[in-house]
Parts: C-alpha cells; sequence; structure tokens
C-alpha cells in the first residue's frame, strides 16, 4: 500500500505533507533551517505575490540562479498561484535566456546574484517580463525578495487546481538549435510518485536527510526536491556541487540519499577528503543522466558503501524510463552496462526506422509511453507531431533489451552530445562555430572524455588562406553560448562529409574517437 495518498494535484500532495510533518525540517541552506510549516506560510506569501501582480493560471513564472531554498519557496508558490516555474540553466549565454525567457512569456523573472550583470544586460530584450526581483543582495533596480515577499499576506490563496495543469516547464536543447519547453503538469509528475515508490524510494522517509545536489532547473534536481517534499525527508541544498563540501556535509549532516550524476561522483572520489571521509549514513546513491564507466562505478560502490540505483529517462517523460537495482550492480551479474527495467506504469518499446517494434538484441529506437510522458512542447506543435506519435515519445536514443528485459542504451539517433550530465546538441555549436567569419563549414559531435564523459569537438572548413587559431574560434563561440556547449578541441579539415541530400555525416566524424570504446556513448 502506497505511503502517499491519490491526489489530483502535486499541491494537494504538498499540503497534506504540511500537514504530516509541520514542525520537521523542510529544507536547510547554508546554517538556516526551515520547517515545512513555515515553507507553507512562505509559498502563500509568494503565491499571493503572484496573483496581486496579476499573473494569471497559466502563467510563467522564471527563475534564474543557483539552487537555493528560495527556489524550492518559488516552486511552491506556484502551484498555489496555478502559475508554472520555468528553470533557467545558468550557464547560458545571453542570448539564449532571453529566447528562453520570451519563447515561455515569462511574466516575473527572479535571479539570483551571480546573473545581476548579465540581466542587466540583456533585460531589454525581454518580452513579457512585468518584474525582474533580486534574490540576494540589494539591486538599484529591482525589488529585494524577501522585502517583496514579505509584503503579502501569508494566507492560503485557496485557488483550486487541475490534473492537467502545467507545473513545470523545462527547457531542453532542439535539433534545430532552439530549445524547446517541456510541459509537465500535475498527472505527470503524480503518476511518476508510486513509481519511485516501488523502486528508489522505497526507502525514503519521513525525516530522513536527502542532499540536493543536481540544478533545480534540470528534470534530475527537480524530481529530487519534488520527492524530497512529498516523502518528507529533510533537504540539504547547497548552490552548486563542490566535492570538498559534499564530502563534508556527508559526514556532518548525516546526509542518507543523493543524486549525483557521474561526472559528479567521479570528482567526489578523486578528491583527496574521500579517503577519510565517514560514509556510514549514506544509504543510496541513485545515478544517471549521463553514462558511466564501470571502473568508475565499481570504485564508488567500493568507496561509498551504500546501495547503488541507476536511472534513466527523460525529460520528457518526466524523468522516468528505467531503472537498475542495486542487485544489479554486481559485475557477476552481466547486467552492469545496463540501464534496468522500465518502471511499472510504463511501455518501452525498441523500434526501426518504420516504426515496428525489433526483436530482443536489436538496435533500434526507444519509444516511451506513459501517463508520465509530458503534454508536449511548449508552442511547438511540429516537434510533437514528430516526438509523440499514437502516444509514444520518441526519445531519439538507440538502444536494445536483451533476454531478460534489460535496457542497452546504444547511441543517440539524434547525435546529442552528453558532457557531464548536460544534453548538447550539435546544431546549437555549429550555429555558434559558423558566426566566424573564416569559417565556411562546421559540424561537432562528442568524443570520449575521461572527465565529463563526453566532450565537445568542433570540425571546421577554414575559407582559403586564413590563418586562424584553434583557440581563436573556441573564444568566439563562448561569446554565442554557454562554455559547456563549445568546443574543447577543433579539426580543420578541408571538406565535410556529406550524404547526397546534404546532410553531415556525424557518425563517420565521430567514429574514429570511438573504435577503443565498448559502446558509441561514454
Amino acid at each position: 500500500m502506497s505511503r502517499i495518498p491519490e491526489k489530483e494535484t502535486l499541491l494537494e500532495i504538498f499540503q497534506w505533507r504540511v500537514k504530516q510533518s509541520s514542525d520537521d525540517v523542510a529544507f536547510k541552506f547554508n546554517d538556516h533551517e526551515m520547517t515545512y510549516g513555515e515553507y507553507d506560510l512562505k509559498a502563500n506569501q509568494v503565491a499571493n505575490g503572484f496573483i496581486k501582480s496579476g499573473c494569471l493560471p497559466n502563467s510563467r513564472i522564471a527563475v534564474l540562479a543557483k539552487n537555493s531554498v528560495v527556489y524550492a519557496e518559488i516552486l511552491f508558490g506556484s502551484l498555489k498561484s496555478r502559475t508554472a516555474l520555468v528553470g533557467l540553466n545558468w550557464r547560458l549565454a545571453g542570448a539564449e535566456v532571453v529566447f528562453i525567457v520570451n519563447d515561455s512569456r515569462s511574466e516575473i523573472l527572479f535571479v539570483g546574484k551571480e546573473f545581476y550583470p548579465l540581466v542587466d544586460q540583456i533585460k531589454h530584450k525581454f518580452n513579457h517580463v512585468k518584474q525582474i526581483i533580486a534574490i540576494d543582495y540589494k539591486h538599484d533596480d529591482w525589488e529585494n525578495y524577501d522585502a517583496w515577499k514579505n509584503s503579502f499576506d501569508d494566507s492560503e490563496p485557496g485557488l483550486d487546481g487541475y490534473a492537467d495543469d502545467d507545473v513545470i516547464q523545462l527547457y531542453t536543447s532542439g535539433t534545430t538549435g532552439l530549445p524547446k519547453g517541456v510541459r509537465l503538469t500535475n498527472k505527470n509528475i503524480n503518476r511518476a510518485t508510486p513509481m519511485v515508490e516501488e523502486t528508489w524510494g522505497k526507502d525514503w522517509h519521513e525525516k530522513s536527510v536527502n542532499f540536493i545536489l543536481s540544478p533545480l532547473f534540470h528534470i534530475a534536481g527537480s524530481n529530487i526536491v519534488l520527492m524530497g517534499v512529498v516523502f518528507g525527508c529533510k533537504n540539504i541544498v547547497i548552490p552548486e556541487p563542490n566535492p570538498e563540501k559534499i564530502l563534508h556535509l556527508i559526514q556532518t549532516e548525516k546526509i542518507e540519499t543523493a543524486f549525483m550524476v557521474p561526472a559528479l561522483i567521479q570528482f567526489i572520489l578523486n578528491h583527496p577528503d574521500a579517503a577519510k571521509t565517514d560514509f556510514s549514513s549514506l544509504r543510496q546513491i541513485v545515478y544517471g543522466a549521463s553514462p558511466i564507466s564501470e571502473d568508475t562505478l565499481l570504485r564508488a560502490v567500493e568507496v561509498m558503501g551504500c546501495e547503488f540505483w541507476q536511472v534513466y529517462g527523460l525529460t520528457e517523460t518526466s524523468g522516468i524510463g528505467t531503472t537498475l537495482a542495486p542487485e544489479c550492480h554486481d559485475p557477476s551479474s552481466g547486467k552492469l552496462r545496463s540501464c534496468g527495467k522500465k518502471y511499472s506504469g510504463v511501455d518501452i518499446k525498441i523500434v526501426d526506422q518504420k516504426g515496428a517494434e525489433v526483436s530482443p538484441g536489436e538496435v533500434g529506437e526507444i519509444t516511451i509511453k506513459s501517463s508520465v510522458v509530458m503534454k508536449g512542447y511548449w508552442n511547438r506543435d511540429e516537434a510533437n507531431k514528430e516526438s509523440i506519435i499514437d502516444g509514444w515519445f520518441y526519445s531519439g536514443d538507440a538502444g536494445y533489451f536483451d533476454e531478460d528485459g534489460f535496457l542497452f542504451i546504444y547511441d543517440r539517433v539524434k547525435d546529442m552530445i552528453i558532457s557531464g550530465g548536460e544534453n548538447i546538441y550539435p546544431a546549437e555549436v555549429e550555429n555558434a562555430l559558423m558566426h566566424h567569419p573564416d569559417v565556411i563549414d562546421a559540424a561537432a559531435v562528442g568524443v570520449p572524455d575521461d572527465k565529463w564523459g563526453e566532450t565537445v569537438k568542433g570540425f571546421v572548413v577554414l575559407k582559403k588562406d586564413s590563418k586562424v587559431r584553434e583557440s581563436d574560434i573556441i573564444a568566439a563561440t563562448k561569446n554565442l553560448i554557454a562554455s559547456y556547449k563549445c568546443p574543447s578541441s577543433i579539426n580543420f579539415i578541408s571538406e565535410m562529409p556529406r550524404n547526397p541530400s546534404g546532410k553531415i555525416l556525424r557518425r563517420e566524424l565521430r567514429a574514429p574517437f570511438w573504435e577503443d570504446e565498448k559502446r558509441n556513448v561514454s
């Protein structure tokens, strides 16, 4: 029997949790603790602020900030006001931030102190933003968050939501180079909760100490916060991952559960403090978002001494797809390179290019059908028609099932690059490369990288007699796209390989760099 009541909206679940755990600590950020009861009242103030500002149901509220308890307050406040939260990747370049704020039609923008200069430079380009609020210290032109919030009463707004209401809109990169807003609803997230409870969430409980490490603009970060609240955990929040601080807090806060991307696991293991850290409180690490090497995984199991659960899913599927249980992390199981079995309530088919299901062992595109699949992309009718066919979401990932029903990821159909858990589409990088006046053709692929899993390599064809250097081209891309998307190296080539229809043959460019790898993603 589920410990979580079945409700139509996420708000109802949160309100139930507040009644159950009112005096328990919900969040700890720096040295400040906030109980569930306090969390509820602060969210009321935020919600009333949105309503008084004229934000109607289905309006968008954007946040450009590193992780903090304020982010969590805004999330709960958006649920209470029936608005949807748009998390902005704080690694994006200014032009990318402008695009997402305008595309989402966000009406209020909350900004963390690190991003005041960036927003000052681009704010005149926002089309729908009514108000910018400074989360941290004073800004000359923007109201301070605490002053803004405290100007509203803490009474319940009393708005009833619906299962189909959008609650979170997260942006993923697009094959055209333009990000797409993924619309996740109350229904999506509420249906995901029992799936989590049956698997890696089965031992989560009231007052257990949960570590929030992933950025909240990612589906992984959003899920860990949502599940942390739903299960009544004490959630420890830090602005961004820092191996030294993480190791310190694991020991001092007696951390029990955490989600980590593989790159972070590797950074932690390689930190000198790992050898002297007491991991005895740690019960579980959930990991995913990018592939992990066997060596890193086995070393992590040995050093941390806890259960490991791998998860595979996409933003478009509420982060839900398959999960690999701890017992399958024994090398003798033969499943260590798998990403596990599908959750109950999720159907997965591997299909060929014509949409026909293939047999076990045959590689094809991974398609997913479930109530956790997004409502659709925001204002992207064509993309929706291409991505969701007869209720099946086409993931763009290539993989296969073995005879035991374990899913293995083989490659990515749409050429996406995953570096340190971040999704990067070649088109974004290629657009930036082509802005350089000496570049006449460009391509971008992912190549193996010991630190990040994959890193971006650019291939460019230069104008005749150009003397431009590799470092010049890389530097130029950093003015246009986020640094993590920029190439770490450039190969100069005389001609770009293309098929008869003119499409770049990225696989040909990638192939030499993956010859010694066991599969075509790191």
